[in-house]
């Protein structure tokens, strides 16, 4: 068995422009990965399946993002061999944390190594599967372009943590790119950058396109952005589409005492470490 810890992901910031002619949106982000994290583990098996720890049932059955990763890498090595993919899952879902995207990642990964698929052949497969594939299979820091396929790597970020909270609804991705396109394309909620991380200083002010076509699907997540704010005494931004939102503090402590103070019924209320990769191999037996 194969298995891999597998990072979520959180847009630091995000703008979006119009339709391609694929029909994706153009975008230009920095995204982060952070420590909250699925399990992903691969085996030979007599029949092709995918479940959760203990045989849950997992969305979409073999039609996941996961399965559909795993199952393009045998494609390209052209085998015949049957797998079992099994999910161990902590990376809210619905949230704007790609947590599909990222299980989907580490599937390549350790589909990759069973199979015996280099890492470039895994990179020409990522976009295919999802446009946050190609992002969490690379991980760390980088600015992502394209529809997200392009990623451009940074410097590891350190010297901050975020804390991140998941309110109690959801947000569907495309409906929020067609309300995004139905309001005329606006220039979304900004965080400014006196208030931002040394390090990321140098990006000057970051956005999220996605907030205001957000808030029409939800209209509750601009009261939860703005209970979040009053109660941290600082901005509060956004995640892709959301709902999670997100705010920078100075190292863990401060953020496990932010955390703390959550309203409950947060779906999740965490601090999270930054980490320098999308994923990591924990067991090759």
């Amino acid at each position: 068995m194969i298995s891999a810890e597998t990072f979520a992901k959180v847009n630091l910031g995000l703008r979006v422009g119009g339709r391609r002619d694929d029909g994706y949106h153009r975008i230009d982000g920095i995204f982060q990965s952070v420590a909250v994290a699925d399990r992903v583990s691969l085996a030979a098996s007599d029949e092709d399946a995918i479940a959760g720890v203990g045989g849950r049932p997992v969305a979409d059955d073999l039609a996941n993002l996961a399965f559909r990763a795993a199952d393009a890498v045998r494609d390209r090595a052209g085998s015949g061999q049957r797998i079992e993919l099994i999910l161990d899952k902590s990376i809210p879902a619905a949230a704007g944390l790609a947590g599909g995207s990222a299980d989907a990642a580490a599937a390549l990964a350790i589909a990759g190594r069973f199979f015996g698929v280099k890492h470039d052949v895994l990179a020409d497969i990522a976009p295919q599967i999802g446009s946050d594939v190609p992002f969490c299979l690379t991980g760390g820091t980088a600015r992502v372009s394209g529809r997200g396929e392009i990623i451009t790597p940074m410097s590891p970020m350190t010297g901050f943590s975020l804390v991140i909270v998941v309110p109690p609804f959801e947000i569907a991705t495309p409906a929020a790119f067609r309300t995004w396109d139905d309001l005329g394309e606006p220039i979304g909620l900004r965080f400014p950058q006196s208030a931002l991380p040394p390090p990321l200083r140098s990006e000057g002010d970051l956005y999220n396109d996605l907030y205001p076509a957000a808030v029409v699907q939800a209209p509750e997540l601009d009261d939860w952005r703005a209970d979040l704010e009053q109660g941290w005494g600082r901005p509060v931004l956004l995640s892709g589409s959301g709902p999670s939102l997100f705010g920078f503090f100075v190292d863990s402590d401060e953020a496990a005492g932010a955390a703390a103070t959550v309203p409950t019924g947060a779906r999740f209320a965490e601090s999270c470490d930054l980490v320098p990769v999308g994923w990591r191999i924990t067991d090759d037996s």
